[in-house]
């Protein structure tokens, strides 16, 4: 996954996160209103979506910088984290489908997967060209 492909990723995910957002602050109001508990997952939901579409972006710099396997499964793990974690919850709370509480520890632990590879990427690089 080329650097560009990454950040138009970033750009799609970014975007729906903000739709997201705003669903939850004014669609979902109803719905939340009933169930404190239930914003409050959502609103973490949203708070690692949009972090990580920002982190896309950071990988798609150190993706360019240093090009290995673990930089290039960096972006793949933080979309599969976001999907299974930030899409569970957002399952959870507006919808109530409950069961998918087991499949949010499978995202978190992509996500863990994700930050290692970074980490891991950036340590194994030859050289880390800080800029072009």
């Amino acid at each position: 996954m080329i650097a560009k492909n990454i950040i138009v990723l970033a750009a799609v995910v970014g975007a729906l996160g903000v739709a997201l957002g705003a669903l939850g602050a004014h669609g979902l109001a109803p719905v939340f209103a009933d169930n404190p508990g239930s914003r409050a997952t959502y609103d973490t939901a949203v708070q690692y979506h949009l972090t990580h579409a920002v982190v896309l972006l950071v990988v798609a710099w150190l993706r360019e910088r240093a090009p290995n396997r673990w930089t290039f499964a960096a972006p793949i793990l933080f979309v599969i984290g976001i999907v299974l974690f930030s899409g569970s919850l957002y399952l959870i709370s507006a919808v109530g489908l409950r069961f998918m509480g087991a499949v949010a520890p499978f995202g978190g632990a992509a996500l863990i997967a994700g930050w290692v590879c970074v980490g891991v990427g950036a340590w194994r690089a030859d050289e880390l060209r800080l800029s072009s």
